[in-house]
């Protein structure tokens, strides 16, 4: 039976050369990414920014309700296409979306990393991104194994696939795949398939390709429970994170204790972090940004 670790933890980013957290404060965040600075919105900020002042290309503007909206301004010329980052040997297109994102979550690389140091030594090794989006973290992983990239969204998919011609990586082991997440995990169950790790990054609200509506809290149970049902004594990790919800991350560290009981292994919980850009300290400040909670298998 797995045991749950109470104390919760940290896993902490920090920038690399095509991004940084440059500063943060007053419900705000200044990054870097490659040639291009952005601000945009950060409840959890609630101390002071560190620099007097932000030039950035542009801003997200949030809309005046708290479920979303918004728009983006910008102050200089942004190609509005995209453009091209690394992140180790996965390169991708960064660009302004709608939904004030830049293409990709660089609070994930600490989460990156650590799955590959979890399926070392395990050629070949079967893993299940569901909510993959656009694909960084599944070309990632697809260095240790096969991938099986799940995502709602074809928009996403499509920039996914166009991510990995971009990185020199198209003949990887991937399966891209559009479709409701929880649906599709629950044809693997009934397949009878095992997946060696599983990444979970879901999001507060959604819709599927034929309209299924995604509901945080009332639909992750059901999901975190078959995706236990797709790894067994040999698998190596789940992963979950979770974003913009008002639960703690030992809620979730507890639904995976239930969902994962049969299997050995141990079940840490904590928050994602990134550590801002120094900017002449001796170490940059923590901006918190969801909570984790992850199962490894400790042999």
């Amino acid at each position: 039976m797995a045991a749950l670790s109470e104390a919760p933890g940290l896993l902490v980013g920090t920038g690399w050369a095509d991004y940084g957290l440059v500063d943060s404060g007053h419900g705000r965040k200044l990054e870097r990414y490659g040639s291009y600075r952005f601000i945009r919105p950060e409840p959890q900020a609630m101390w002071a920014p560190r620099l007097p002042d932000w030039d950035a290309h542009g801003e997200f503007v949030p809309g005046s309700d708290e479920d979303g909206g918004g728009r983006w301004r910008f102050d200089r010329e942004v190609p509005r296409d995209g453009w091209p980052l690394t992140w180790t040997d996965v390169r991708f297109t960064a660009s302004c979306t709608p939904f004030r994102h830049l293409g990709f979550f660089p609070d994930m690389a600490p989460v990156w990393d650590w799955m590959g140091g979890q399926l070392a030594g395990k050629p070949a090794a079967q893993t299940l991104n569901l909510f993959g989006y656009t694909g960084v973290g599944t070309l990632a992983l697809s260095a240790h194994g096969p991938v099986t990239h799940v995502d709602a969204s074809k928009k996403s998919v499509a920039q996914a696939r166009e991510n990995a011609q971009l990185a020199g990586l198209a003949d990887r082991p991937v399966r891209w795949i559009v479709d409701d997440a929880a649906k599709f995990a629950a044809r693997e169950v009934r397949r009878g398939r095992r997946y060696d790790g599983i990444i979970l990054d879901p999001p507060k609200f959604g819709r599927g390709p034929e309209g299924e509506v995604w509901r945080l809290e009332e639909h992750l149970p059901g999901l975190v429970a078959d995706c236990g049902r797709l790894l067994d004594a040999d698998s190596r990790y789940l992963f979950l994170t979770v974003y913009a919800v008002r639960m703690s991350s030992l809620a979730i560290a507890g639904l995976l204790a239930e969902a994962l009981a049969h299997l050995p292994g141990r079940i840490e919980h904590g928050d994602l972090a990134v550590r801002e850009d120094p900017a002449g300290a001796a170490i940059g400040r923590l901006l918190p940004t969801a909570i984790f909670a992850r199962w490894t298998n400790c042999g």
